[in-house]
């Protein structure tokens, strides 16, 4: 393909080899459409970039946790990093290895360490003292001896929107920059860990690499000082929080990314250890669109409403961090252009997709919303019981129902009436 994924040929928008007008028609809307060749690009992009170096990529499930996305990693030999018990069992359902898989996550349960140990999971990222005695205790009753990275927060400012920074002294991720070194040798001395590396996430959507460079050579001062005290570092984990562009933003090249943050790492001495990334919304952001049909024009006394079958239960980012998405008409009509909110049929006043944006539409048309691809379904709901959209792969003139759209009857067919 020499055009985009997402592109339009002779005025329709088209995934790949496949006019969006079609998809919406066969399969309904809301819809949302990924692209496999876009996936399989951002992928090439770490890969190359890691191609020679010591260093490899670990998917983080939670951007898009669809198991047909994930297998598209898988089969490219990807590595995964997870934050809960259910994206293990996912990442082995889609075919990813175990022993591929770094487990993160500020709160892991007892019988989610006790599966992920069972699998033999690579390394836990763990975050806290309290976490370590929890990990040494199963483990130790599982006869098992827990591969460790403390996840260390650098106090570095991602520069990104205050919910998605997570590398600050007031965020609640990671142990405290100023007690790591002490975490380090309690983590050493626990009869049923091993520690093997230390690990960092600064944030997400992060469209520089100066705040890398700064985490990292705190980092790497850190991890001089922890092998002083006897303590072995094997690898370094630099998290994922590499931005996409929805509207204007310009984040660096992948490519430049990694090799930036490795030349830095092996200018520094380091480059024995292994690095580790860990990217999420760079891989799948612009790899996916969501599709929705237009139900009404309403003018307003201060402004002009579109209202769309999609809503916030379907796509939560600009409702939940007032996010921006491009939104693009399915099919480029010559009709009068016009200001509208772009909202959906939520019974709240958040519920809205985009704002003040310019569309030339009619009732019915198609309307296409860009960068769906991370933090979209997933963080769906069915609030106002609404069932959740259908999600589809597009494969270059094939299109696969990877996620069957949901039936109202679904939503509540584990609930149950008081007798009589």
């Amino acid at each position: 393909m020499t055009r985009s994924a997402f592109d339009y040929v002779d005025g329709i928008l088209h995934a790949e080899d496949v006019s969006a007008v079609s998809l919406a028609e066969q399969f309904g809307t809301p819809l949302y459409v990924y692209s496999r060749a876009a996936l399989t690009a951002t992928w090439n992009a770490y890969a190359g970039a890691c191609a020679g170096r010591r260093a490899s990529v670990h998917v983080a499930v939670k951007a898009n946790s669809n198991l047909a996305v994930l297998n598209v990693f898988a089969r490219l030999g990807a590595g995964f990093d997870i934050v809960s018990g259910g994206e293990l069992a996912r990442v082995l359902a889609a075919g990813g290895k175990a022993e591929n898989t770094v487990f993160s996550g500020v709160g892991k349960q007892a019988g989610e360490m006790r599966d992920a140990l069972a699998a033999g999971v690579k390394c836990f990222n763990v975050e806290s003292i309290p976490e370590l005695d929890r990990l040494n205790t199963v483990a130790g009753e599982m006869g098992k001896k827990a591969p460790v990275s403390l996840r260390v927060n650098p106090d570095v400012d991602a520069k990104t929107h205050p919910y998605i920074s997570t590398g600050l002294k007031s965020n609640k991720f990671g142990v405290a920059f100023e007690d790591a070194r002490a975490t380090y040798r309690a983590a050493a001395a626990m009869a049923n860990l091993e520690v093997v590396g230390i690990d960092c996430h600064i944030g997400s959507q992060i469209t520089e690499v100066a705040p890398y460079l700064d985490a990292i050579d705190k980092l790497l001062d850190l991890v001089e000082q922890i092998e002083q005290d006897g303590v072995t570092i094997r690898h370094i984990d630099v998290g994922g929080g590499l931005g996409i562009t929805y509207d204007d933003e310009t984040p660096p090249e992948i490519g430049m990314f990694v090799r930036t943050v490795l030349d830095r790492i092996e200018a520094r001495g380091h480059g024995h250890r292994e690095v580790y990334f860990e990217p999420g919304r760079s891989l799948v952001g612009n790899a996916g669109v969501l599709l929705t049909r237009l139900e009404f024009l309403k003018p307003g006394a201060d402004k002009n409403f579109a209202i769309v079958d999609a809503a916030m239960t379907d796509l939560a980012r600009p409702a939940m961090y007032e996010a921006y998405h491009a939104i693009d008409p399915v099919v480029k009509r010559d009709v009068p252009a016009q200001v509208y909110d772009v909202v959906g049929p939520v019974c709240e006043s958040g519920d809205w997709l985009g704002r003040e944006r310019l569309l030339a539409v009619e009732p019915g048309d198609l309307l296409a919303i860009r960068s769906a691809g991370a933090y979209g379904f997933v963080m769906s709901s069915n609030y106002n019981t609404r069932a959740r959209a259908a999600e589809v792969m597009v494969d270059g003139t094939q299109a696969h129902v990877v996620r069957a759209r949901e039936e109202v009857q679904q939503l509540f067919a584990g609930e149950a009436i008081l007798p009589e």
